[in-house]
């Protein structure tokens, strides 16, 4: 029996789509972020038969609004959360050693000792920068993939971060973290390692009702209705989690980044983080990004309510993040600089806690009374062992012979793309190669699905409108070719 490919595209999608309503599996997930994509990667190097099964697009929900960082929890280190701070630093150092070091690189992080920092700060950000190199070493991981923090002058602190407003700056402290090529890249990485371990990944088709052995679902392409039989369902929605489960209580907390030229901040290459006024335990990051841009993030707002399609910044958490950096550079940046903004929503478990910066970001893993399992909560970084720990339990739920997890080990897919080519646009680089490629073999079906979910040009409205016409052609030619 052949292998199967990696290639998601939409004749894939086609003979896929007829199979899962003929053919009961083992696993059907249910969501395409980073979760639902690591559940049906865990699940089908198990052995299992899975069938995924997404609303829209992968990543199109919280997946690609994050700070595209690994993070090795430091934060959670400041907050007392021991457990979760040691689980990312572990599984940080899987992603950067043996599951994608080729999707991550180490980024160095500038805490400047300006003078809008205080002395509490500083000496709060240098020790919890050193309790993050004893995660790092508790890990195993080595230094030649997260160099050791270090105290580093004014003139270098400037050298590495160029728009740092010198009156006053005694240096400051650099440490490192791993730095996503891009987290919606990630979930369809995952989502393409998967399919070449015969799953079915399966977007426009939303799930409609949930049960222990399956679910009514519809394609969203054509509006025609299907039964998917499996032998346990799990629910990765994230956010919309409580829609699909009644008895999960979902608190999403809005997580908000700004885009800027990164020229307007002297091209840094490292990213800066800036305390929060009076905290020790909470930051902005300015963190540099393709196509010659720098995020600034983020909030940690509640957002109580009906979960909206896409979230959406608020203008009081836009002039916070600008505010924020202007405390410490030497020319401050006005709002009219402020290229883009994006917002996701944390898909947070509710433990009844005033504030959702102080609500944990373990995560859960239930049996439904509906007898699906629910994951929820965790974050980007802690993906795989969500994964694991959902297959496992549905696993012992629904009596599933199910091979022991062989996530640890295993490495993405490779992206190759070529990198030269026509351009279609002069001002981020976009070729046809890459938007074919995403099309052919990244699962986009659309325009939107090349520009805001695997290229990430999108980020910024100017450079989108400008893209999309040459896009839209790109995208119907090679769907024509794919029959």
């Amino acid at each position: 029996m052949s292998t199967p490919s990696s290639s998601l595209n939409a004749a894939r999608r086609r003979t896929e789509l007829t199979l899962a309503a003929d053919e009961p599996v083992d696993v059907l997930v249910i969501g395409g972020g980073i979760t639902g994509a690591g559940v049906a990667l865990d699940a089908a190097s198990r052995g299992l038969s899975v069938t995924l099964i997404e609303a829209e697009d992968l990543a199109f929900g919280t997946s690609r609004f994050s700070s595209k960082l690994v993070h090795g929890g430091l934060r959670y280190l400041a907050t007392g959360d021991v457990a979760t701070a040691k689980e990312s630093a572990r599984e940080r150092h899987l992603l950067m050693t043996t599951i994608a070091p080729h999707l991550i690189r180490p980024l160095g992080q500038l805490l400047p000792f300006s003078r809008e920092v205080t002395l509490r700060q500083r000496v709060a950000g240098a020790a919890g920068m050193g309790l993050g190199d004893l995660l790092r070493m508790r890990a195993h991981t080595p230094r030649r993939v997260l160099p050791v923090p270090r105290f580093v002058s004014a003139r270098e602190a400037t050298r590495l971060a160029p728009a740092l407003d010198a009156r006053g700056l005694r240096g400051g402290m650099l440490s490192y973290d791993g730095q996503l090529a891009d987290d919606a890249r990630l979930v369809a990485t995952v989502a393409r390692t998967a399919a070449a371990r015969g799953a079915r990944i399966l977007t426009r088709v939303r799930a409609i009702a949930l049960r222990g052995d399956g679910a009514t679902a519809e394609d969203v392409l054509t509006g025609e209705r299907l039964e998917v039989v499996a032998r346990s369902v799990i629910n990765a929605t994230g956010v919309w989690a409580g829609s699909l489960d009644e008895a999960i209580r979902v608190r999403p907390s809005r997580g908000t980044h700004i885009v800027l030229d990164a020229a307007d901040l002297g091209l840094p290459t490292t990213a800066l983080t800036i305390p929060h006024e009076g905290s020790v335990s909470r930051y902005v990051f300015a963190l540099p990004q393709a196509y010659g841009r720098v995020i600034v993030g983020l909030t940690d707002e509640d957002a109580p309510g009906v979960v909206p399609r896409v979230a959406q910044p608020t203008g009081p958490e836009i002039d916070f993040l600008l505010r924020s950096l202007n405390r410490v550079i030497r020319t401050p940046l006005r709002r009219d600089q402020v290229r883009g903004a994006f917002a996701g929503l944390r898909p947070l478990v509710d433990s009844g806690t005033d504030a959702t910066a102080d609500v944990s970001r373990r995560h859960l893993v239930t049996v439904s009374d509906g007898g699906f399992v629910t994951v929820l909560g965790g974050k980007l970084t802690t993906y795989r062992r969500m994964a694991e720990d959902a297959v496992e339990l549905a696993s012992e739920a629904r009596g599933l012979r199910a091979a022991p997890s062989r996530t640890t080990a295993l490495r993405l897919v490779d992206r190759d793309v070529a990198t030269t080519g026509e351009v279609l646009d002069v001002v981020t680089g976009l070729t046809r190669a890459e938007v074919e490629f995403a099309v052919r073999v990244e699962g986009a079906l659309t325009a939107e699905d090349v520009l805001d979910r695997r290229t990430r040009v999108g980020l910024v409205d100017a450079d989108r409108n400008r893209c999309l016409p040459a896009v839209e052609a790109v995208v119907a030619r090679t769907l024509a070719d794919l029959g």
